[in-house]
């Protein structure tokens, strides 16, 4: 978590375009050439149909806006251009500018879908000032032909307040009265959702400086039910003035280990694939090694004469870089493959790494004659059954009976939040999920005598418990009721596990129900 603090300095980009620029940019236009001389809208399929997400300057003028229904655009512009938007291509291409924009501070985060944040502390002054790196940064930018606009803040709601509402290139200082400076924004510089703006401009409020002349405690009872930042005003306002801190995520720059072989010639034997995904295999160990790491990951790509691409891709339950053994695991997901035409490039990539320490030779190789290692076992089983078919289960920290345990990787650690518990007796096994039964009883609260599941009915010989356990209050809603179980055997000398949910004039739901949950061996 990284939290604001006074000396602390924000550089919020935000690429009003970036939809726009991207489709320019990839149609070959520049700015100026017919980018933006006729309406042109990109659009995005809904349930309803074609909305628009992003109109150039020519749309907007002809009455093209955002949000808008296509059907209703095109009636107020008729010659109105439509292109497909691409909001995955946007984020991925938000995602490389976040890597980019690293020369201006030491971390980048998102600001989905068209903003940046930069931690720009303390560094200014190798650019000559806070001034000289927004001109650096703007013709940067330019370069790359985005429009943008930033500000610079001690805090990145007000650095996002300036950027989205504020004079281009705005910085607030770490001296200034941020209230006071900001009080002529309007409420939508608080990046709240809009059914809440709707809200505050009903009650009046249109500016930040409105919110200081309202009682906190009259907002805080109108708001107090919302527990998403953009929903509540007087968080975002809080955070906006650095009275608490806002978390960021900054994006992390990893380069994923790749190999590849452009062929001389297509190829179409199931022989040549494998020599060639050996080759790969081995560039790769060598790739891997010189970094210290191992794969978990690998993705195997096929590029085709007539265009397809075919991609493999195999997980490893724990890291490895062993030529022999990376091949192997391709080897059964190369059987489908239909060559076509020909194959003409393979490219093996490594998206997920691990560190991995350099190990003696010598021993490995005694390793191995002594039998095949376990996580290799785990790779083979994992690519012959699937990635869920080979799953081990673990404790987990909790009293309710089903939550247990869970299944994870058969070679992953456990996590700290895992541990035991001194449990009374349990059973052998247990029912995935509890099943309902009719229980005759004496009393309300007394033992069960006699039970009724899956069409017949069971008389119980002999019952011990209660064994009582209670809801756990933080994770579940205040209308769940306790446990009672019960440890019973019908006369054929079967054993069974039930329990009684609720109990009666608990105010938490009508009679009681039965549930049997699993069976002693």
């Amino acid at each position: 978590m990284l939290a604001p603090s006074p000396s602390r300095r924000i550089l919020a980009i935000w690429l009003c375009r970036l939809a726009l620029d991207r489709w320019r940019l990839g149609e070959g236009l520049a700015a100026g050439e017919g980018a933006d001389a006729q309406p042109l809208a990109l659009i995005a399929e809904t349930a309803h149909g074609p909305r628009i997400a992003a109109a150039n300057a020519a749309g907007r003028a002809a009455g093209a806006q955002g949000g808008m229904m296509l059907a209703d655009a095109r009636t107020l512009c008729p010659e109105l251009a439509v292109a497909a938007s691409d909001p995955a291509g946007d984020l991925a291409f938000l995602e490389h500018l976040a890597g980019w924009a690293l020369r201006w501070g030491p971390w980048s985060a998102l600001d989905p879908p068209d903003g940046l944040l930069v931690d720009v502390t303390g560094v200014a002054h190798l650019f000559g000032g806070e001034e000289a790196l927004l001109a650096d940064a703007r013709a940067a930018f330019a370069r790359r032909r985005f429009a943008v606009r930033m500000a610079i803040a001690p805090t990145a709601g007000a650095a996002w307040a300036l950027a989205h509402h504020g004079p281009d290139g705005a910085i607030l200082r770490s001296g200034d009265d941020p209230a006071q400076r900001l009080a002529g924004l309007p409420v939508a510089a608080l990046r709240l959702d809009e059914d809440v703006l709707t809200v505050l401009r009903r009650l009046g409020l249109k500016r930040l400086g409105d919110l200081d002349a309202v009682a906190r405690e009259a907002l805080v009872r109108r708001f107090r039910n919302r527990r998403s930042a953009s929903a509540n005003p007087l968080l975002r306002m809080d955070q906006l003035l650095g009275r608490v801190p806002e978390p960021l995520l900054p994006v992390l720059v990893t380069h994923a280990p790749l190999v590849q072989r452009r062929l001389m010639e297509p190829i179409r034997h199931r022989a040549l694939l494998e020599q060639v995904v050996a080759d790969l295999a081995g560039d790769m160990e060598r790739v891997l090694e010189g970094a210290g790491q191992g794969a978990r990951r690998l993705e195997l790509g096929l590029w085709k004469v007539d265009g397809e691409v075919v991609v493999r891709r195999v997980e490893m339950a724990a890291p490895s870089r062993e030529a022999a053994h990376l091949a192997g695991l391709f080897a059964r997901r190369l059987e489908d493959v239909d060559a076509g035409f020909g194959i003409e490039m393979v490219r093996l990539r490594s998206p997920w790494c691990e560190p991995l320490a350099l190990a003696q030779g010598d021993i490995e190789h005694a390793a191995q004659e002594r039998g095949t290692s376990l996580a290799a076992c785990v790779d083979r089983l994992t690519v012959r059954l699937g990635h869920d078919a080979v799953r081990r289960p673990i404790l987990f920290a909790s009293h309710i009976p089903e939550r247990a345990q869970r299944w994870q990787g058969p070679l992953e650690p456990e996590k700290t939040s895992q541990g035991t518990f001194d449990f009374h007796c349990r059973p052998l096994k247990m029912l995935d999920k509890p099943e309902q039964i009719s229980v005759i009883y004496e009393t309300p609260d007394g033992l069960p005598k006699r039970f009724r599941w899956r069409g017949e009915t069971h008389d119980v010989l002999r019952s011990e418990g209660p064994e009582r356990i209670a809801p756990e209050w933080w994770r579940e809603r205040g209308a769940v009721r306790l446990r009672d179980y019960y440890r019973i055997e019908d006369a054929m000398g079967r054993r069974y596990w039930i329990y009684r949910s609720g109990v009666v004039g608990d105010g938490r739901g009508g009679v009681p129900a039965w549930f049997l949950q699993g069976l002693f061996g």
